[in-house]
C-alpha cells in the first residue's frame, strides 16, 4: 500500500471511532427512557473499532490512535519514518469528526455546548466522577498499556487467526467500563484532541494529560509484549521445510 492510502485510512477509520463512539455519548447517552448510558457507549467505541479492523487492517493495520502507532514501534511492528504520517492522519479525522459531531448535535433546540460537552476528556472538575489528576494520570497509562498487549497478542502470528479485531474491540470495550467515570475515557490522545479543539477552555487545559498517560502507556505496553511474548524458543530450521 503507498503512504497516501494508509494515511486516508488511518483518517477514515479515526473519523469513525471518534463519531461513533463520542456520537453515542453525545446524541444517544442521555435520551430520557431510551438513552444508551454507559454501557452502550462502550459497546459502541468497541464496535468502531471492530468495524474498521476488518475494513482496514489490511491496508493501514488500523491504529486510529497516536497511542497504538508509538506502541507497535515499540513492540518492533511498526517503522518509525512512518510514525508522522499516521499520527497527523488520526488526529485530522478525529478533528473533523468533532466538529461535524458538534454541527450535528447543534441542530436541536436543547443542545448546548457548554452544558452537553462533546464527550470530551479530563480530570478533577473536568472528570465525571470527579477524580483528579493522578488518578486519571495512572488510569489512562495502566489500561493504555493492557491496550497494547492485547493488540500485540491477538494479533501475534502464534495467535489464532482471523479473530483479532474482536478481541481489540472488546478490549476497548472493556477499557470503557472501567474508566468512563474516571476520565470519560481516552487511551486515545488523537480521540481526546477532536473533542478539545472544539469544546476549548477547560478541555484543551487538560488534554496533555491525555497525550502524556496514552503514550507513556503504549510504549511500555508494546516494550513488554516484545520483551515477554517474544519467541524465545523458535522452531529449529529443519531441512527440507
Amino acid at each position: 500500500m503507498t503512504n497516501m492510502q494508509k494515511g486516508l485510512a488511518e483518517f477514515i477509520g479515526t473519523f469513525w471511532l471518534v463519531f461513533g463512539g463520542c456520537g453515542s455519548a453525545v446524541l444517544a447517552a442521555g435520551v430520557p427512557d431510551v438513552g444508551i448510558g454507559y454501557l452502550g457507549v462502550s459497546l459502541a467505541f468497541g464496535l468502531t473499532v471492530v468495524t474498521m479492523a476488518y475494513a482496514i487492517g489490511h491496508i493501514s493495520g488500523c491504529h486510529l490512535n497516536p497511542a497504538v502507532t508509538v506502541g507497535l514501534w515499540a513492540g518492533g511492528r511498526f517503522d518509525a519514518r512512518d510514525i508522522p504520517l499516521y499520527v497527523v492522519a488520526q488526529v485530522l479525522g478525529a478533528v473533523v469528526a468533532a466538529f461535524l459531531l458538534f454541527y450535528i448535535a447543534s441542530g436541536t433546540p436543547g443542545y448546548d455546548l457548554a452544558t452537553n460537552g462533546l464527550a470530551a476528556n479530563g480530570f478533577g472538575e473536568g472528570s465525571p466522577g470527579g477524580y483528579d489528576l493522578w488518578s486519571g494520570l495512572l488510569i489512562e497509562i495502566l489500561l493504555t498499556a493492557f491496550f497494547l498487549w492485547i493488540i500485540m497478542g491477538s494479533t501475534d502470528g502464534r495467535a489464532p487467526a482471523g479473530f483479532a479485531p474482536i478481541a481489540i474491540g472488546l478490549a476497548l470495550t472493556l477499557i470503557h467500563l472501567i474508566s468512563i467515570p474516571v476520565t470519560n475515557t481516552s487511551v486515545n490522545p488523537a480521540r481526546s484532541t477532536g473533542p478539545a479543539l472544539v469544546v476549548g477552555g477547560l478541555a484543551l487545559h487538560q488534554l496533555w494529560l491525555f497525550w502524556v498517560a496514552p503514550v507513556i502507556g503504549g510504549l511500555a505496553g508494546g516494550w513488554l509484549y516484545r520483551t515477554v511474548g517474544a519467541d524465545r524458543f523458535p522452531k529449529p530450521n529443519i531441512e527440507g521445510e
